[in-house]
């Protein structure tokens, strides 16, 4: 069973996955990264979902160290 402090970095880790996927997105839609092959590359559709998943993942990040730092210790 997971106590409500491990629920808290497990947001938070999930946040932060959230965020580099978006990064990754964003990047290869752009052209930075990535075989020229993929469908997202270069495509700018996937430069606002890169940016959507990012700015979700601040906010699940941000929600995880909070209810990460006000849990019972």
């Amino acid at each position: 069973m997971l106590v409500k402090k491990d629920i808290g970095k497990t947001i938070t880790i999930a946040g932060l996955i959230f965020i580099i996927l978006g990064i990754i997105f964003t990047a290869q839609s752009k052209s930075v990264i990535g075989p020229s092959s993929s469908f997202m590359y270069a495509n700018p559709s996937w430069t606002v979902n890169g940016s959507v998943l990012f700015v979700i993942g601040i906010a699940i990040l941000l929600f995880g160290v909070v209810f990460w730092r006000i849990s019972p210790k």
